[in-house]
């Protein structure tokens, strides 16, 4: 990297304090050149159409967010926080860095803690795979378990320490991205669009986790307003999380809660989560959620996760209540990370049948709707 010239007059910080002032913020300005040069390392990430043939005049879109160096959707927000907390003067080169978080985010922050020589502490719900695991631990990252309600108390303790700072992602989510542009999800989506049958979706569909990604969204559609009149958000909600009662006005559930699907829906309501911004919600079942996972690998021949199917399965309904009603238009959704994270679970018939999923009705209905697997066209 290339030396970064001291501005200071020779002689004008003379005591300890002011010279590790000053050195602090020379490293935080090497630390931001580090973040700029992975992402200027990183292209952007496709954009797929899902064959639908029977859907006639309705396309779907998946934007592959699996791609990114970790894997997931959580990479943006990863980098995007860690820019955050060095222009807020909260990271230093000395800073231990902790967060809660259910798997992916961890990755991704540890993958850049460890690109900036941080130690890194993820604070992560009892149960959570042990594919993510390994793969925090392989970036250096070092795991304290909580029970799922006691995550984020529990990291806020530890990021209380001296020279620790807590990452926070479900507050901060909404706030670290700048949702106006600047290559976040948004306007990278609606970019890779403009040249489709349809370049302004009549609806945007993904699940809520911190909310951050939703809010972005959201919030970018009403900045554009001229572009996209016609698109709608919908944010699709797994059991376990109380993200739909809040946005429906309905009572919150008193017995605290968490959700099978990783890194999608939450237990309370996160500041971050914006349901003014959300045109429509949808509960749906984790096994249809799973079971669209499953279909999703019988048509495009690659495992995703479960927020991935929660995502799909609310478009495909979508889908089919515009060509009912004779609708034309496009769907986009967003693959968040890869299956090979779920090994484990979502793709183990043990963990299915001791969680009590049964899969059968819902792919007998995809398959009738939306086509049977790659293996039966070929027969």
């Amino acid at each position: 990297m290339t030396e970064l010239k001291l501005l200071d007059p020779p002689g004008l910080l003379g005591d300890e304090t002011a010279s590790r002032g000053r050195l602090d913020r020379i490293w935080v300005a090497e630390a931001v050149a580090q973040l700029e040069a992975d992402f200027t390392r990183s292209a952007d990430t496709h954009l797929l159409k899902l064959p639908a043939p029977h859907l006639e005049g309705v396309d779907l879109y998946l934007k592959d967010e699996s791609t990114h160096p970790t894997g997931s959707l959580k990479h943006r927000l990863a980098r995007s926080l860690f820019l955050y907390g060095l222009c807020n003067g909260d990271i230093l080169r000395s800073t231990t860095i902790v967060e809660a978080s259910s798997g992916s985010t961890a990755v991704s922050e540890a993958y850049f803690a460890q690109l900036l020589g941080l130690p890194f502490i993820a604070v992560v719900p009892e149960g959570t795979s042990q594919t993510k695991i390994r793969e925090i631990e392989r970036y250096g990252g070092r795991i304290c378990f909580a029970a799922p309600a006691d995550i984020y108390a529990k990291a806020e303790r530890l990021g209380s320490a001296v020279n620790c700072h807590y990452m926070d992602q479900f507050t901060n989510a909404a706030r670290v991205t700048d949702w106006r542009g600047n290559n976040n999800i948004a306007e990278s989506l609606f970019q890779q669009m403009a040249r489709e049958r349809h370049p302004a979706p009549d609806w945007v569909i993904v699940g809520a986790g911190t909310g951050g990604t939703s809010a972005t969204i959201g919030r970018y559609i009403r900045y554009r307003p001229e572009q996209f009149a016609v698109t709608r958000l919908c944010v699709p909600d797994p059991e376990g999380s109380v993200f739909y009662a809040d946005w429906a006005g309905e009572p919150l559930p008193k017995a605290i809660c968490s959700s099978r699907l990783e890194g999608v829906g939450r237990p309370r309501v996160e500041p971050s989560f914006y349901s003014a911004l959300i045109d429509r919600m949808m509960k749906v079942h984790d096994a249809a959620s799973i079971a669209t996972c499953w279909w999703l690998e019988e048509r495009l021949g690659r495992r995703f996760g479960g927020s991935t199917g929660l995502n799909v399965f609310a478009m495909l309904r979508l889908a089919e209540e515009m060509a009912s009603a004779g609708e034309k238009g496009s769907l986009v959704s967003l693959i968040c990370d890869d299956g090979a994270r779920y090994t484990d679970t979502i793709y183990n018939p043990d963990w299915l049948e001791g969680e009590g999923l049964n899969l059968t009705p819902y792919l007998d209905r995809l398959r009738h709707l939306h086509g049977p697997s790659l293996t039966r066209e070929a027969q």
